[in-house]
């Protein structure tokens, strides 16, 4: 047997159980499998002259973490621009901006990426507080949930931007005063696009680049693989071409996505593109959304918000949604549902039921984010096979326990505290996959468990948890991004464990991330980082 990679004085933890296994070093095969377990004297005999050999050290090594929702060549394009995300208030936003402009050459755009609607307080979410520092400066600043913007008035002449609109996209807008003339904020992808296809673009190397670097450093935070949800754009070109480059240091799993108005042609398309790919990526399944957002008023809720919004579907035919989950449902598509409100995770829900009465194969179908759900959703997941991928995160930063954020304060107290249900969903039987959402928040894996355990502010430790009934153990955190995803993308059988014949997919860390507090896990070191046998990350002790 000719050997890629040996490691040698493991700690070899199996998310399975939760415990250690009894061997101490694994040998890896020249096909990218994990080909052999036992103790350091037998698979160091099995390294060849060309093998790498790495002494751990009594380090613990995991299956390869696994971002089960993340956007990589969107994000690598939306972070590129001015870090507004640890903005607390319009001030800080203001002299952001300012610093920002001062360094802009006379007539360059200005972006910024993570704004938090939070800073506005009771004011209405605009560029009216911004005006005098965007004055003549052409500026998109995108919300930290990606689905709304804001526009300055400079970008807004630009794009020939002067009223409101009509789409496609039931919950797309450009937010208008009273008296039609637009406020900056545009609702959605189809109405921030009226602005982006006037802003310069990054030329196809840049953009090649920025996702090479965000996918390594990725890899240095312990991650082997993610599901990406989009392929907008140049996405599967870019993949492909770092793939073939040899630069590809995650396994991606990318779902193309599925809007309203895809006609019959459309969706035979996105039948017909499954399973293509490269040595570490493919296409496999189809994202969808069901609504938008709470925090911007267009998620789909089955009683409005406190400002009577939230109150329609994404699709302005649902039924049109419906009938495409039953033909990718019939082909053996699993489809991936943008699914936030109650309202429109019940949509889904009925959705997958309809089309599972229709006959056809096991497919698993799953609902994203899934951020408030009443009682009588939660058993559903697990009766009809949906997964539900979960983003705790989300909870952690852009809400409070006291309910005086945004989120909160739209839906109410009886739905806010029904807030990323992840333990119910877990305990109805449901698999819960767990994910970022990059750009949306940080990608690092760790942070992801830690934020699924202790469900407190990532920047402020020392407040309150939301809803700490719903946090998750150790182990199930841990799942979450191995056995999770491995399931979700129907590839338990050699993905996400420790075993013989399985992907060499793995991440080694100085501790034990089961028994490390959740306050520290993010801190914990990641010493190695290790896809189809090859080393993509190795820190300096090692």
């Amino acid at each position: 047997m000719r050997t890629r990679l040996v490691l040698l004085s493991a700690r070899l933890l199996d998310p399975g159980t939760g415990a250690f296994l009894p061997e101490t070093a694994l040998a890896v095969s020249e096909d990218g499998r994990i080909a052999a377990l036992g103790d350091d004297r037998e698979i160091r005999a099995l390294a060849g002259p060309a093998a790498t050999v790495v002494d751990l050290r009594g380090a613990v090594v995991t299956p390869g973490l696994v971002d089960g929702h993340v956007h990589p060549v969107s994000g690598a394009e939306l972070t590129h621009g001015l870090d507004l995300s640890y903005c607390a208030d319009l001030d800080d936003v203001r002299e952001a901006l300012a610093r920002e402009v001062r360094a802009l050459e006379r007539g360059a755009w200005l972006f910024g990426w993570g704004l938090d609607p939070n800073v506005f307080g009771d004011r209405p979410v605009g560029t009216a507080p911004f005006d005098s520092v965007l004055d003549g400066v052409p500026a998109f600043l995108l919300l930290f949930d990606a689905h709304s913007a804001l526009a300055s008035r400079r970008a807004l002449e630009l794009a020939g931007v002067d009223g409101p609109r009509t789409f496609d996209q039931a919950s797309a807008e450009v937010v208008c005063d009273a008296d039609g003339r637009p406020t900056g904020l545009l609702q959605e992808d189809a109405a921030c696009e009226l602005v982006e296809r006037v802003a310069p673009k990054p030329t196809r190397e840049e953009s090649r680049e920025r996702l090479a670097a965000a996918l390594r450093a990725m890899a240095a935070t312990g991650l082997t693989g993610g599901h990406a949800m989009d392929a907008n754009g140049d996405s599967l070109a870019l993949y492909g071409e770092l793939d073939a480059a040899g630069e590809l240091p995650l396994r991606l799993r990318v779902a193309p996505w599925c809007q309203p108005g895809t006609d019959a042609d459309g969706v035979r398309a996105l039948i017909e593109r499954q399973g293509t790919g490269g040595a570490l990526w493919r296409v496999a399944g189809v994202k969808l959304f069901m609504d938008g957002t709470i925090d911007n008023g267009t998620a789909w809720l089955e009683r409005p918000d406190c400002h009577g919004e939230s109150t329609h579907a994404f699709w302005p035919d649902p039924d049109a949604y419906t009938r495409i989950v039953g033909e990718l449902h019939r082909a053996g598509v699993p489809t991936a549902t943008h699914a936030i409100g109650d309202a429109a995770v019940r949509h889904v829900l009925d959705s997958v039921e309809k089309a599972r009465a229709l006959g056809g194969g096991e497919v698993r179908h799953r609902v994203e984010h899934i951020e408030t759900v009443p009682d009588d959703t939660l058993r559903r997941f697990a009766e009809l096979g949906v997964l539900a991928s979960m983003q705790p995160t989300h909870c952690c930063d852009f809400t409070r326990a006291d309910h005086t954020d945004n989120w909160s304060r739209r839906l109410g107290e009886e739905r806010a505290s029904r807030a990323w249900r992840c333990r119910d969903l877990l305990d109805s039987g449901a698999t819960v996959v767990l994910g970022s959402d990059w750009p949306i928040a940080p990608f690092p894996p760790l942070g992801v468990m830690a934020g699924a355990r202790h469900r407190r502010p990532s920047r402020d430790l020392g407040q309150a948890p939301h809803g700490p009934e719903q946090a998750l153990t150790p182990l199930e955190a841990l799942r979450g991004l191995t056995t999770a995803p491995a399931y979700a993308a129907g590839e338990e059988h050699e993905a996400g464990r420790i075993a013989p014949g399985h992907r060499a997919d793995l991440a080694v860390f100085a501790a034990d991330p089961l028994t490390t507090a959740a306050t520290d896990l993010p801190d914990l070191p990641v010493l190695l980082t290790v896809l189809d046998g090859w080393i993509t990350h190795r820190a300096a002790s090692v």
